[in-house]
């Protein structure tokens, strides 16, 4: 590939140089856009802006472009109020796809010159949280940037070559920044303007290019399921995975179906990339990045992507070998004392996950009464099977007896919640007051809406019934089932939400119920409204049969 430096990117325009295809962008128009950019801001006397932009292109000509304008640049995570209340006084304009802020559009003034960019002068911001979810702002030099893209290509540039870069996580943190946008910038590689943040879309966008790379998190990577085109997938040249731990099985599981282990990337905000690894091995630091520890064992940092002579003190405990690769043994600021012992939450999930009932788990410290742990878990197929056939209180008494072996009685969790999976941030992380807010909420009762089709006045549904669904207490303790009540309750507020309904029940009609309904399962439910007969007409369907349906009446509207 035909490199060119990241500071030397509005240097010289190359319009056989493809950017992004779909709408083609060739880096000539990057260039002319970007100059256009600097020349309207310096116009205007702006000196700082945030950016948040979802197309990877327009982002590419908003950096560019603020950098040679010599403007700073903030990355929110976000474009919620109380982010922009966080960072309005910290810059002069806000640069989004919001119709109330400035766009890309706006600045059509003739281009500045070009020329090369100033590796300690141009500056970039990134935002991040920490566990107690914080904003925290990361000031970057475009230099420790430009040593990061370098290095990245001289580990995986060749292995690559002209393949197509297609990304499913955001542009505004580290990795999709490094990887999907300024990496593929300098090496002359395409990218997908779009995040893909589904399975089946980032296989629609792999099909059209001969040649493709994917740039994922585990979110995604452990929900490619059965139903994808694995055959034409494998061409995929290489797989990274960064923003949180690979679970084990969906590792395994790629590299059955691609013939190669995911690249797992391990690095944060503040460092940038600290090691890589593939399958079942140790982590490899990047070049030129020394590692050290601490009294505790936490890992000290010092990299040419961190600022000259910069020593981090980071909080991941860790194992190093002989050869310099090194096992992560969880977070130093993830240990908790309850009763003046202290107790390691990444072990204890360590060893819930070891179980074969459990994919993923997160702990807590319930602050009720006495403090006492609580889990979050992410049940397996066999996990979800011991739930539907021996009960809740079996399952969780089976846990706690399998977590006996690794702590002591205090340390055994009082409070279960059963998640479908957790909910993790833009970043692919779950900060430590989200995971106590889930743990003092109480279960759901309502079920989750994955989709919602309406044609022709009626509605389709499909529907995740919660495991943790607060109606299986009781009914029936070693065998869940989802009540038939429940089912026409959620008929009833489901309709009234999508349709223009009698607001009083008068009675039901016809109600069979023929398939039980469990935790976890999907179902589809159908909705159609008579207005004549003030009747409303449910069906809950799984994959092969109907579960159950009948007729509500509602009481007329001029009753």
């Amino acid at each position: 590939m035909n490199w060119i430096k990241l500071e030397h990117l509005l240097l010289k325009a190359e319009a056989d140089r493809a950017v992004t295809a779909e709408p083609p962008l060739n880096h000539a128009q990057l260039c002319t856009q970007a100059l256009s950019l600097a020349a309207g801001l310096q116009a205007q006397g702006v000196r700082r802006i945030a950016v948040h932009l979802e197309d990877a292109a327009d982002l590419a000509v908003a950096l560019l472009g603020a950098w040679r304008a010599g403007v700073s640049v903030l990355l929110p995570t976000d474009l919620q109020a109380q982010t922009r209340q966080r960072w309005s006084s910290e810059v002069d304009l806000w640069l989004t796809d919001q119709p109330d802020d400035a766009h890309l559009s706006d600045f059509n003034a003739a281009p500045l010159s070009a020329a090369a960019l100033d590796l300690d002068q141009c500056s970039l911001s990134l935002c991040t949280s920490g566990s107690s979810g914080d904003p925290k702002r990361i000031d970057k030099t475009l230099r420790q940037l430009v040593n990061e893209v370098e290095a990245l290509e001289q580990l995986w540039g060749a292995d690559l070559g002209p393949a197509c870069i297609i990304g499913s996580v955001a542009t505004q943190h580290i990795y999709g920044l490094l990887f999907r946008v300024l990496w593929p910038l300098c090496a002359g590689r395409s990218f997908v303007r779009k995040q893909l943040a589904f399975p089946e879309d980032l296989q629609r966008a792999s099909r059209e290019h001969p040649a493709f790379a994917w740039v994922a998190s585990p979110a995604l990577l452990k929900r490619m399921g059965d139903n994808l085109d694995w055959p034409a997938l494998s061409a995929v040249r290489r797989v990274f995975s960064s923003g949180g731990a690979l679970p084990a099985d969906a590792a395994q599981s790629l590299q059955q179906r691609l013939h190669q282990w995911p690249t797992e990337i391990f690095g944060s905000s503040e460092t940038g990339g600290i090691a890589w690894r593939q399958g079942h091995d140790l982590w490899q630091p990047f070049a030129d990045v020394k590692l050290s520890q601490d009294n505790d064992g936490a890992l000290l940092i010092t990299s040419p992507y961190l600022p000259a002579g910069h020593v981090e003190h980071t909080a991941d405990a860790a194992r190093i070998s002989a050869d310099g690769r090194f096992e992560l043994l969880g977070r130093l600021d993830r240990i908790v004392k309850l009763e003046e012992k202290r107790i390691s939450l990444p072990m204890l999930e360590k060893a819930l996950v070891a179980h074969e009932w459990v994919v993923e788990a997160r702990l807590g410290v319930v602050q009720e009464n006495r403090a006492s742990l609580g889990a979050l878990l992410v049940l397996s197929e066999s996990g979800l099977h011991a739930l539907r056939n021996q009960g809740r209180r079996t399952l969780t008494q089976a846990l706690r007896q399998h977590l006996s072996q690794h702590c002591e009685a205090l340390a055994l969790p009082r409070r279960w919640r059963l998640l479908r999976q957790l909910p993790l941030n833009s970043q692919g992380k779950l900060p430590q007051a989200d995971v106590e807010a889930l743990l003092l909420a109480p279960r759901p009762k309502a079920p989750q809406v994955l989709e919602q089709v309406e044609a022709q006045g009626e509605w389709s549904l499909q529907l995740a019934v919660p495991p943790d669904l607060a109606y299986f207490s009781g009914h029936f303790p070693r065998a869940p089932v989802l009540p038939g009540v429940v089912q026409v309750e959620w008929a009833l507020k489901l309709g009234q939400q999508l349709m223009n309904l009698p607001e009083k029940f008068a009675g039901m009609e016809v109600l069979k119920f023929q398939q039980l309904v469990r935790p976890g399962d999907e179902v589809q439910l159908h909705l159609r409204f008579d207005p004549v007969r003030s009747k409303l007409y449910f069906a809950y369907r799984n994959e092969t049969a109907t579960c159950s349906s009948g007729r509500i009446l509602l009481e007329a509207a001029h009753a």
